[in-house]
């Protein structure tokens, strides 16, 4: 089990590949398995890689949270398909085939047959990649947005939020919810594509009506 490494273009292909069904390492809500994940990818993947990137991006955005995500961070071998070598540990002397490595250094002189068996696993990856439709990770966001008084228009505050439209994006249903004083705040829902649109970028967008907005709060989180 393990991704090779995820420093390599090799390693990171297979990162793609293992969430091209997936929303995370492990589970429906970001872990401790991510966080671990996420520290070993030396840089944001490439665009091609989509769904590295997607994931890469939606985990960046919990790094203020990261300590307080569930989970237990194990080494890094133990998560990613069974099917691939953990090569972050010692090395072996075993001669199997099963024992080659992969995704080693491009230093290491490698027997044809070696080559050959990488070659072929690297278009196993492919073919299978090529053979999955598309999954698009979207997520459902309940959010507080609260205005600086009683005397602040609602309606306005809310036409303003309702006007950020972007890729990705989908405002549903609204209330105005009492919070005391006579001041009340909009709960609004949207739904959003994960690797498209996260919540520090709606904060951003909320926030910059700083006429009306005093701040925004993440009320609820869920992935669809």
């Amino acid at each position: 089990m393990g991704f090779g490494d995820l420093k390599s273009a090799a390693g990171l292909q297979v990162l793609n590949d293992f969430l091209a069904d997936r929303s995370y390492i492990e589970g429906y809500v970001p872990s401790q398995a991510d966080i671990a994940v996420f520290e070993a990818v030396a840089a944001p993947p490439p665009a091609e890689l989509c769904h590295a990137l997607r994931w890469y991006n939606h985990i960046k955005s919990y790094e203020k949270q990261k300590a307080s995500l569930p989970g237990v961070k194990k080494a890094l071998g133990k998560y990613g398909p069974a099917d691939v070598e953990d090569t972050t540990g010692a090395t072996t002397d075993s001669k199997d085939d099963d024992d080659i490595d992969l995704f080693g250094s491009d230093d290491e002189e490698e027997s044809e047959e070696a080559k050959k068996l990488r070659e072929e696993r690297l278009a196993q990856y492919e073919s299978k990649k090529s053979k999955k439709p598309a999954v698009i990770a979207k997520s459902s966001i309940l959010l507080d947005v609260k205005p600086w008084d009683d005397e602040t228009d609602m309606a306005k505050l809310e036409e303003c939020v309702r006007s950020i439209q972007v890729d990705g994006l989908v405002w549903g249903s609204s209330k105005l919810v009492p919070v005391g004083y006579g001041i009340k705040k909009l709960q609004i829902q949207c739904v959003v594509e994960d690797d498209k649109v996260g919540t520090d970028m709606l904060e951003e967008r909320i926030t910059a009506f700083e006429d009306y907005v005093q701040s925004m709060d993440v009320a609820a989180f869920n992935k669809i």
